[in-house]
């Protein structure tokens, strides 16, 4: 209900498995998009499994700029752009995040 009317796109983006967030999909207006981990571990800092899982601020950033373009609401040049300028590539360029994190 409180999507109710909302355009999107809607991402979300889970530490743990997809499948947590799609189980709403099916009631969200619109676009869906899920970004997770999979239950996939990854021995590095809490950033740089983040950045390597796309699941970090800027590949939510990236996954919005996705859905927009897929409606033709941008161009699909501000995907590579926003991949080169945030280095989503380059697990090393992700923010280290917190020390030991919540586990």
């Amino acid at each position: 209900q409180k999507l109710q009317g909302a355009e999107g796109p809607f991402v979300a983006v889970s530490d743990w498995m997809r499948a947590v967030p799609d189980q709403i999909s099916r009631w969200v207006p619109g676009q869906w998009q899920s970004l997770g981990a999979d239950g996939f571990g990854f021995a590095d800092t809490r950033g740089a499994a983040r950045r390597f899982f796309h699941i970090d601020a800027q590949s939510v950033v990236l996954g919005v700029l996705t859905e927009l373009a897929k409606q033709g609401k941008i161009d699909r040049s501000a995907l590579k752009e926003a991949i080169d300028r945030y280095q989503l590539l380059d697990v090393a360029a992700a923010h280290p995040g917190a020390a030991g994190g919540d586990a």
